[in-house]
């Protein structure tokens, strides 16, 4: 899923090129053929996003809402832009700019009301101009939920995907598990601080540079040369920092990777989930205890 700064680098380019466009739109796919007829003959005024989101504001007030989610795609064409895939939700041509979207999580019409309605729940998006430090402390800093989860709920922090998180929390110096609710004002300043720069970075060049990675190695399947990352998708490989071992593990089906020995990790309690299972696994012990004891009274009762 494409973080914040591929989507604001996704809509900076959109505005740029092509608001002040009448656009002809259709639905190849077939399954967003009404919304298409309302935007075709229209003139696209705006594109903004907030976190993952794109907003596509056309004349007439009509509002177009996309999230690419996991398998989302957008292509754009100066000119002869190809036939679109069977799997085109929705194309937007004009004699000298063509979009074809693929494949979103989300493709609808929003009123001016909707559109405010979903960006009230999203959280505060570190790359947007008015977003306030003050507000996204609020909602992130709440509750036992680890800081690592709590970075990924766009409810609480719009923009955040999982290798800005493992990048941001090794640049912080902070305990992935540590719990939201715990981080101090001093230790979420400088996340915000981290988080700002990171994707300021890489919405202008496209792709994230994390300050002192290693170059990629060649040959390295699904990563481009321009990439670096300090901990993300370097599994056992030294920390450019301290040159322990990065680690990696599952938290809520999703690899986290972090250095132990410069964030802190070891040195986080385990959380209380953790001690409740603990504690059900002893009186599962002590329960199979006593019946056993009792099976073996009964035993030697009978054998007398």
């Amino acid at each position: 899923m494409p973080e914040g700064n591929i989507i604001h680098r996704v809509a900076r380019v959109h505005g740029r090129w092509l608001s002040g466009r009448r656009f002809t739109a259709d639905s190849p796919q077939g399954r967003f053929g009404d919304g298409a007829r309302v935007l075709s003959g229209r003139v696209l005024q705006a594109v903004e996003a907030h976190g993952k989101h794109l907003f596509y504001r056309f004349e007439g007030e009509v509002r177009l809402h996309v999230h690419l989610g996991l398998f989302g795609n957008i292509r754009h064409f100066r000119s002869d832009a190809p036939a679109p895939s069977p799997a085109c939700r929705l194309r937007l041509s004009s004699p000298h700019a063509t979009l074809h979207l693929s494949g979103p999580q989300a493709c609808e019409l929003l009123t001016a009301k909707d559109e405010a309605t979903l960006r009230a729940k999203l959280g505060e998006d570190p790359l947007r101009p008015e977003s306030s430090p003050e507000r996204a402390r609020e909602k992130l800093c709440r509750g036992r939920m680890p800081l690592a989860l709590a970075l990924l709920d766009q409810e609480r922090l719009s923009g955040v995907g999982n290798i800005l998180r493992a990048e941001a929390l090794f640049l912080a110096r902070l305990p992935p598990l540590l719990p939201a609710g715990v981080l101090s004002e001093a230790d979420f300043a400088r996340l915000w601080d981290v988080l700002q720069r990171l994707l300021l970075d890489a919405s202008r060049d496209g792709h994230i540079v994390t300050p002192g990675a290693p170059p990629v190695p060649e040959g390295v399947a699904g990563r481009k040369r321009a990439e670096r990352f300090c901990v993300y998708g370097r599994e056992g490989q030294p920390c450019p920092r301290c040159g322990a071992k990065v680690r990696r593990r599952e938290l809520a089906a999703r690899g986290l990777f972090f250095c132990a020995e410069c964030q802190g990790v070891d040195a986080v309690p385990r959380p209380r989930v953790a001690k409740k299972k603990k504690a059900r696994v002893v009186q599962v012990k002590r329960r199979d205890s006593r019946r056993g004891a009792v099976k073996g009274r009964r035993a030697r009762s009978t054998a007398r």
